[in-house]
């Protein structure tokens, strides 16, 4: 017998011995190995969070010093040389290693308890990608250790970074260290879009999504498109220091404002990207504070979709000094100053919450406060700058620094805290101090305000940003020692809250109830301690607010007599529903405790170390283990004796995603994809703005050569194309051996389209060394040659798990995802072909 919300109930004795299933199925046991191996969201989670907030602290540090060396002209706390690094790296940090990791463990840690799910879809994914995180950041701090900490400010501009004016260490470490981190970044993107898109509760369609939920998935495609630009600017200044190619250096037809504008398109973004998420934690609390739903549901998230799409037009808002014609720099100011839009529209609906509601002003109220103070300040002069004749004038003064620090302090760090204070009893049972937080609360708003706010007036009298001293007779003294005294103040003052949160989380007052704010989303419908599968049945949402709605939902999704209750196979398992309606689709089959995350990072860690060091041989042979270490780890993936249909409790059949349309390992590869077309279509952008920015393309002394093997590696791109398709074709017909045969052929296709491709451009364009246009031809070339290269060892890898049994005419997963791969590549292959071979001959 069932209910409207799932079956019927079960005695106390079965409902006992199905939680304690749950707790071994899902728990992560105890001891160094169980940390070491630990997979589940909540604890990966947490690592992300306190790993931020540790780089907070030391990024912090670093700005004390750069605040004791400008407090007096002359001072001589830090010489030119460590000023720089210390500046360097206080940015670095701050950006790529606090603001947007922090916000991503937020993310980790509370989507899934606000969709209803127990974990997200790719555990062993989430982990691998804090150790990225925490490799990178050591990576990029062991520099100190070498004397070669970077110096050439957070964005790295060249050419003062490349090899001939930063010929240590200092910028490697910068590139490699920032670049490995950020793979945590691109990874978590993929999990929350796919955790996002196919694993809420049923009933909660897109329309009653928590708004968190909407900023993070927003935030989400936003690392999507914009990571890939810098990740792309990277790698092209390593490869030019580290292999002499030529994007960069004027002489050989580069042109360093290439890395500014691969650059600012991620930069720019990234300033929403880490605002986002914030956001979402401010429409979360002041929902629960108003005690009324959020005004505006629609428009709010109109406006996060709006802010996203606006953020990618905005990159030339920081190159407004570098000679771009007028008429373009007019479309950036008007694009600046339109995404002032829809941020107005989110102030304006959290304003007519409270309004309309009875507001209690509590812990977290009072950083919300902080944050709409500072945030409209900081969004104020965010217009300013917009002005084209006024930032002329205070671009890279220290009114640029002020205005940063008002929108990135006031617009994540008061809502981060707030989320902090709001979400501490959920984790630990225990509630903030109110008396403490407040006190740190104040010191943190006053000395915040009294250090930068100087910081306006001395820029606009004429203090220039990233220099270590400055004359007497400027008369910014006194307003630099105020902003020096306040930044300590100030830094107390953070300090401080995080004592106290460390100390609430584990001495503070025990929460009074389960759900001391009278929250309405579900995450405050789990019991405490959380168990590690979060939901004993899945819930069943009717409402944007469903513990207001129903309040009896918390006990029964603490009980294991609802969806996915009875957990018979002793496998760790999620609900997958549809992308719009949320209703059940399948059951996803997620991955217990393993090794593989940190050996695979270990790998990584220990190659990228070799090419820092210059030992590329060494880097070359650890590619090889990388390669199987990932084999073994794709290898686990799945489960050859797994049921084709699963009762999910209610007498509905659902099969697993191994046999699924909507699988979340097709959703992985479709976001994937986004993520490295973007990296592709930058790489395309670079070679056509280097060929506007010089006279002759191809150059004097390079051939565009004959048509002949063009022709044949296109003939022979195109099979390729028609082998992915026939084993598209197989694998529909239930054909298994079919399918492996077309994807062996299409490697072995691939392999030859290598050979002639590379054949094809080794006579007439020569070595990428001798230009530009042979250093974009042969990265454009090899970009998508390693593609061939990865959709042919995916196939021959697929053919073995054919053989293996893993694939069957119903766990058809695998081959769809290496046939969509193939199509992808097949298809960027054709746009490269007629970059490289077609758009020469016609210019």
């Amino acid at each position: 017998m069932t209910t409207a919300h799932g079956p019927g109930r079960i005695d106390e004795v079965e409902n006992r011995r199905r939680l304690d299933a749950l707790a071994q199925i899902w728990g992560t046991g105890r001891g160094l190995v169980a940390q070491l191996t630990a997979v589940n969201h909540s604890t990966v989670a947490m690592r992300f969070i306190v790993t931020g907030l540790a780089f907070l602290l030391i990024g912090g540090m670093l700005s004390m010093f750069i605040r004791l060396q400008l407090a007096w002209f002359g001072m001589e706390v830090l010489d030119p040389r460590r000023y720089a690094q210390f500046v360097t790296m206080h940015g670095t940090t701050m950006m790529f290693l606090f603001a947007v990791p922090i916000m991503e463990g937020f993310a980790m840690y509370l989507v899934p308890k606000m969709l209803g799910a127990r974990d997200l879809p790719f555990p062993r994914m989430s982990a691998f990608g804090w150790w990225c995180y925490l490799f990178g950041g050591l990576f990029l701090y062991s520099s100190f250790l070498f004397d070669a900490a970077p110096d050439g400010g957070w964005f790295m501009y060249v050419p003062l970074t490349d090899a001939t004016y930063s010929p240590g260490l200092g910028a490697d470490f910068w590139l490699i260290g920032v670049t490995f981190a950020e793979i945590a970044a691109v990874t978590a993107a993929v999990e929350l879009i796919v955790a996002i898109l196919i694993t809420r509760a049923p009933g909660m369609g897109i329309q009653r999504m928590p708004l968190f939920c909407w900023a993070i998935l927003v935030m989400a495609f936003m690392i999507a498109f914009g990571f890939p630009p810098l990740i792309l600017a990277s790698i092209l200044l390593e490869i030019q220091r580290a292999f002499d190619f030529a994007f960069f250096d004027v002489p050989r037809g580069g042109d360093p404002l290439l890395w500014q504008h691969l650059f600012w398109l991620f930069g720019h973004p990234e300033v929403y990207i880490i605002f986002l998420p914030a956001s979402g934690v401010v429409s979360m609390l002041v929902a629960t504070f108003a005690r009324r739903p959020m005004v505006g549901y629609t428009w709010i998230v109109l406006a996060y979709v709006g802010t996203g799409f606006l953020s990618f037009g905005l990159w030339v808002h920081h190159m407004y000094t570098v000679g771009i014609p007028l008429l373009a720099l007019a479309f950036f100011s008007a694009a600046s100053m339109a995404v002032a839009i829809p941020m107005g529209i989110q102030v304006f609906a959290w304003i007519a919450t409270l309004w309309a509601g009875r507001p209690q002003f509590r812990l977290p109220m009072l950083h919300l406060f902080g944050f709409f103070f500072v945030f409209v300040l900081g969004g104020l002069t965010g217009v300013m700058l917009a002005f084209v004749p006024f930032d002329w004038q205070a671009h890279d003064t220290h009114f640029v620094v002020a205005h940063l620090h008002y929108v990135l302090i006031g617009g994540l760090m008061f809502p981060m805290f707030a989320g902090l204070y709001y979400w501490l009893p959920m984790a630990s049972g225990r509630m903030p101090s109110e008396s403490i937080g407040r006190t740190a609360f104040w010191m943190v708003f006053i000395g915040f305000n009294l250090a930068f706010l100087p910081m306006h007036l001395t820029g606009l009298l004429g203090l220039p940003r990233r220099v270590y001293t400055y004359p007497a007779d400027l008369n910014v003294e006194w307003l630099n020692l105020l902003s020096t005294a306040a930044g300590f103040v100030l830094a107390v003052g953070m300090l401080a809250i995080l004592i106290d949160l460390g100390l609430s989380f584990r001495l503070g007052r025990r929460a009074a109830q389960r759900n001391p704010w009278e929250a309405g989303t579900l995450e405050w419908a789990l019991a405490w301690p959380v168990p590690h599968y979060n939901f004993a049945s899945v819930p069943v949402v009717d409402d944007r607010y469903p513990v207001w709605s129903r309040p009896a939902l918390a006990d029964e999704s603490a009980r294991a007599d609802g969806l996915l209750g009875d957990p018979r196979d002793g496998r760790r398992e999620l609900l997958g529903t549809g992308v719009l309606g949320a209703e059940p689709e399948q059951v996803i089959r997620v991955s217990h405790s393993t090794w593989w995350p940190l050996l695979a990072a270990l790998n990584i860690a220990a190659l990228l170390a070799c090419f820092i060091a210059k030992v590329y041989w060494g880097a070359a042979l650890l590619v090889l283990p990388l390669l199987a270490m990932f084999a073994g780890w794709l290898w686990t993936t799945g489960d050859r004796h797994a049921p084709a249909t699963v009762d999910i409790g209610d007498g509905r059949l659902l099969p697993t995603q191994y046999g699924a349309r909507n699988a979340p390992g097709w959703w992985a590869l479709v976001i994937t994809l986004l993520i490295d077309g973007s990296l592709f279509a930058s790489l395309v952008f670079a070679y056509f703005y280097l060929w506007l920015d010089t006279a002759a393309w191809p150059p004097p002394g390079i051939a565009i050569g004959g048509l002949a093997l063009p022709l044949t590696a296109l003939a022979l791109l195109l099979l390729q194309g028609v082998a992915t398709w026939w084993a598209g074709r197989a694998l529909r017909r239930g054909a298994i051996g079919g399918t492996a045969i077309a994807l062996l052929a299409a490697a072995g296709l691939g392999a030859a389209f290598i050979g002639v491709e590379a054949w094809a451009l080794a006579g007439p364009v020569g070595v990428p060394q001798a230009h530009a246009y042979a250093s974009v031809v042969w990265t454009l070339a090899g970009f998508h040659m390693l593609h061939v290269a990865i959709a042919a060892l995916m196939s021959v890898f697929i053919a073995a798990r054919a053989r293996a049994g893993y694939v069957t005419a119903v766990r058809t997963l695998e081959p769809r995802v290496v046939a969509g791969f193939w199509r992808y590549t097949v298809g960027i292959g054709l746009v490269a072909w007629v970059v490289i071979h077609v758009f020469p001959r016609v210019i």
